[in-house]
């Protein structure tokens, strides 16, 4: 406000500058080559005979001289000129031979010189009061738009996003296609007495095409689509949530057939009595409204409520009861061939090498989601361009997985030799436990190339995608975490600071193996404690222990046992295999990275001792 208040201001100086300006101009006079002289010298000069033609015109006497010279003088404004020419005794006879011309001044002139003046000031002061009273107009405008929806309307195929530009996720696309002909043909569903679905909740980790897919509905339906977030709603002042509710609703309604799209409903649906704020907390509010409008759609109100979450745990129950967002669909992360098909979809518009075999990059990107490939592709092309390529290669995407897992290449952060060397062996004691132990992944590459916080990385890649996961798996990812502890303290007889991620990953995966998987020799096969969701200050400040210390101990004695067992796997493959892991790390501080092939070349194939 105070800004604008400025620039007002600064308008109105600049306004009233170029009206004086004008102003200026009309009062300067017409000949800028004419002299003035003094009357005195003008009675001289008639006295004389050298004047030809005199004009009046007002207050100025223009005078013109035999010689053609042009000259002036401005008389006081009570006197005539004949008043002038009597108190100097010009003779009648001098006066007889001048040709005297009184030009009439126009009455334009005359009332701009009379009311110009007066007129000027008091315009002005109209014009500030006109601005500054727009500008408080604007803000009571403001203030009572302030309780209306902010959702962006999309209407029908603005941006031609259909099914076909979503790849995978197909048994989701499935149950979708059931909203589109809800939409499209409701008439069929009625008839049969069934009613159409109030709203549809699309439950995923972050990146896996919720939104597209909520776009892709409205591009198939070809209705329109209003998108909001769940954080959109709520503000600091009380009932403001609430006031968008109604009116974001009621828009729906006059444009229906209608979608409407709640992108992380979790912000303003979490569950309600969660202990922080009172019953009348704007968020609990905003929910509230929520639930009623969804109540109070008929049978012919034919408008569906799309909303997306990462936290389905964390919805209040209302919310998901039988009415209200009772169809759930789950976009769980792709699979190979999903991602395949993903990678295609994303490849449409960049010049890939023909060599790039996407199922290779398939392949070698579990765990990736939608936007994980999507951003893939994406760095690989900068790596590219960067590089002053005119194509895609495979090497620009490979480099590029590693760089979305792991983070850039830190090439100014260079190690010593001692530091080198300790992270070769390092990382050749994670490679080569994981290359021999049963229900490993295979070693796809091992670096002492520091990227993001790491200063080398040892990457292993399923053969293919693992839904479940066994006891023998966990207990030799331990080891494998174990190993680059092991081969420190076995190579170098002391430990460094490096290995405390791996400890902090092992610790964390062998409490899960007794608390929640049920996989402990001597306790019985249940869940141990239970963590309530409260957040305050980002943090999660409470977890429900439903065991007694007795069992707190006993979990303690379990996971000791757990790393101790893995510990002493690793311990019993690096020293059995002692002379490969020389060859391995000695390698790795020759050539800084090894390949698949490269790595298998010193350890031999893959196999289980």
């Amino acid at each position: 406000m105070k800004k604008n208040s400025m620039m007002t201001f600064v308008r109105f100086l600049v306004l009233f500058a170029a009206i004086a300006w004008v102003f200026s101009l009309y009062k300067a006079p017409e000949d800028k080559k004419n002299t003035d002289i003094g009357i005195a010298s003008f009675i001289s000069k008639i006295e004389a005979g050298e004047v030809k033609t005199i004009r009046v015109s007002g207050d100025i006497i223009n005078i013109e001289l035999a010689d053609g010279e042009k000259t002036s003088f401005q008389k006081e404004g009570q006197d005539t000129l004949s008043d002038i020419f009597s108190n100097y005794g010009v003779s009648p006879d001098k006066l007889r031979t001048l040709d005297i011309v009184t030009e009439k001044e126009s009455s334009l002139a005359y009332w701009t010189g009379i009311i110009l003046p007066f007129l000027l000031p008091f315009l002005l002061v109209l014009f500030f009061l006109f601005i500054m009273l727009r500008q408080v107009q604007g803000a009571n405008n403001k203030a009572m738009m302030f309780g209306q929806s902010a959702a962006r309307e999309i209407h029908k195929k603005k941006d031609g996003i259909t099914f076909k530009d979503v790849a995978g996720a197909h048994e989701a696309k499935e149950e979708l296609r059931e909203v589109v002909e809800f939409l499209t043909n409701p008439k069929k569903f009625i008839d049969m007495g069934a009613k159409v679905p109030r709203g549809v909740l699309l439950m995923g980790s972050p990146g896996t095409g919720k939104t597209l897919l909520a776009k892709a509905v409205a591009g198939e339906a070809n209705v329109p689509f209003f998108s909001i977030s769940g954080s959109e709603f709520v503000e600091m002042f009380v009932g403001v949530g609430a006031s968008r509710v109604r009116d974001l609703f009621k828009k729906a309604k006059k444009n229906s057939p209608c979608i409407i799209f709640i992108d992380e409903i979790d912000a303003v649906g979490r569950q309600r009595g969660s202990g922080l704020g009172g019953s009348h907390d704007e968020r609990e509010q905003t929910l509230n409204q929520i639930l009623v409008e969804m109540d109070g759609f008929d049978t012919e109100t034919n408008v569906i409520i799309i909303a997306a979450t990462n936290r389905p745990d964390v919805l209040d129950p209302a919310l998901l009861r039988p009415g209200r967002f009772d169809r759930r669909v789950v976009l769980d992360l792709p699979d190979i061939k999903a991602r395949e098909e993903i990678l295609v979809v994303h490849a449409a518009n960049k010049p890939i090498d023909p060599s790039v075999k996407l199922s290779q990059i398939a392949y070698r990107t579990p765990g990736f989601s939608g936007a994980d490939l999507a951003n893939l592709l994406n760095e690989a092309a900068i790596l590219a361009a960067r590089q002053n390529k005119s194509k895609i290669t495979t090497e620009h995407i490979l480099t590029s997985i590693e760089k979305v897992m792991l983070g850039p290449e830190r090439k100014t952060s260079l190690l010593s030799p001692k530091e080198k060397e300790i992270t070769a062996y390092h990382e050749a004691g994670h490679a080569l436990v994981a290359h021999y132990l049963p229900g490993t992944d295979p070693v796809q590459k091992v670096s002492v190339i520091s990227r993001g916080r790491a200063a080398g990385y040892t990457l292993k890649m399923p053969e293919i995608d693992k839904h479940l996961h066994s006891r023998t798996e966990f207990i030799s990812d331990l080891a494998v975490m174990v190993a680059g502890h092991t081969a420190e303290k076995e190579v170098f007889g002391e430990v460094t600071t490096g290995a405390s991620n791996d400890l902090q990953k092992v610790t964390m995966l062998a409490r899960k193996l007794i608390t929640e998987y049920g996989m402990a020799a001597r306790l019985t096969p249940r869940s141990y404690g239970h963590k309530e969701e409260m957040i305050f200050l980002g943090r999660e400040i409470t977890e429900q222990r439903d065991y007694s210390e007795k069992t707190a101990q006993a979990i303690d004695e379990e996971m000791d046992t757990f790393i101790s067992e893995a510990f002493k796997s690793a311990y019993k493959i690096i020293t059995s295999k002692r002379d490969i892991l020389n060859k391995v790390a000695a390698a790795l501080v020759d050539h800084e990275t090894l390949e698949k092939s490269e790595f298998e070349a010193i350890a031999g194939p893959k196999k289980v001792l």
